[in-house]
């Protein structure tokens, strides 16, 4: 899909059909045909746009003639097949032209959907630097809140997990701990790229967008930190939930044992009984309340022996 947008003077976003100086390209899984006009347009090596399409690509800055290429990975969620939330990232890449500025991502995102809505303050799609940076800072608030989501979701599994024995609720917890795990591989990667630009003069930067991109990193670090913490709460929380589930199977096993115990004994009595042998007792009128009291006693001293050490 290609959608080109550019910003009037005063700050409406109007889509266009043809480039136009100032403009936004906005590239989301788009066709071999699209690639190329694109290209072939704007005199940028093809591989730009197509090293962003490679789900598996690394975060990185890349300059070439007068194009600038900026790769970073930005947090999506998604179902998998029995429709749990999961959480994963993407690369996108921003290509930085001398007339107009191009992202491409291999989804549509809510990222790109709040530049599209124009919901983003001061932005405008002939301020290319500025705009990368937008970007970059809405991709590490968009970490933030997946990650106050991951926290939440683990607080709820965490309740279901004190009087579970199955192992659900594991399993929920791997898939937030995996998502944890790339999400601190992402946002590591991506402070790099910011670094490197606060560093190299790749782009041309005012006093504002340097202090914008200074915002950039430290909601990156922030980022960064929370996930780790998260992780690190939610590997004690594995270890812990796996042997409370053990416990709890434990405690189950202990008192069906007791009971069978208990509920044995009057068996065993009545079997002595049953035998076909001369028997004390055997021949008075009332013989048989003689083994039910037996039981009866036995039964009542077991399970009050099971009370006392809180078999029960």
């Amino acid at each position: 899909m290609l959608n080109i947008y550019i910003s009037k003077m005063n700050g409406e976003l109007e889509e266009i059909e043809e480039i136009q100086n100032g403009c936004w390209i906005n590239l989301v899984s788009p066709t071999e045909k699209e690639i190329q006009f694109v290209s072939n347009q704007l005199q940028i090596p093809i591989d730009f746009i197509k090293d962003a399409l490679d789900d598996e690509e690394r975060s990185r800055i890349e300059k070439e003639d007068h194009h600038v290429l900026i790769i970073v990975d930005i947090p999506i969620v998604s179902t998998d097949d029995v429709g749990a939330t999961i959480y994963d990232t993407i690369p996108i890449g921003m290509i930085i032209t001398e007339t107009c500025f191009i992202t491409v991502c291999l989804q549509q995102n809510p990222i790109f959907e709040q530049f599209a809505r124009n919901k983003v303050k001061g932005f405008y799609t002939y301020m290319k630097t500025r705009f990368a940076f937008q970007l970059l800072y809405l991709i590490s608030t968009y970490y933030l809140r997946y990650l106050k989501q991951i926290n939440r979701k683990t607080s709820e599994i965490e309740k279901e997990l004190h009087q579970s024995m199955k192992n659900k609720e594991l399993f929920s917890l791997l898939s937030l701990e995996k998502s944890l795990v790339y999400f601190t591989t992402s946002l590591k990667a991506n402070n790099i790229v910011m670094e490197r630009l606060l560093r190299l003069n790749y782009l041309k930067m005012y006093e504002d967008d340097q202090d914008l991109l200074q915002d950039c990193i430290i909601e990156n670090k922030q980022a960064i930190e929370m996930t780790e913490v998260y992780s690190s709460i939610l590997s004690g929380m594995m270890d812990a939930f796996a042997s409370v589930i053990s416990n709890n199977v434990n405690i189950v096993m202990k008192f069906l044992t007791a009971i069978t115990i208990v509920l044995s004994i009057p068996t065993l009595v009545a079997s002595f009984y049953g035998m076909n042998v001369p028997l004390p007792f055997q021949h008075e009128q009332h013989a048989s309340l003689i083994p039910f009291s037996i039981s009866v006693l036995l039964s009542s001293i077991t399970a009050f022996i099971f009370w006392k050490k809180q078999y029960f």
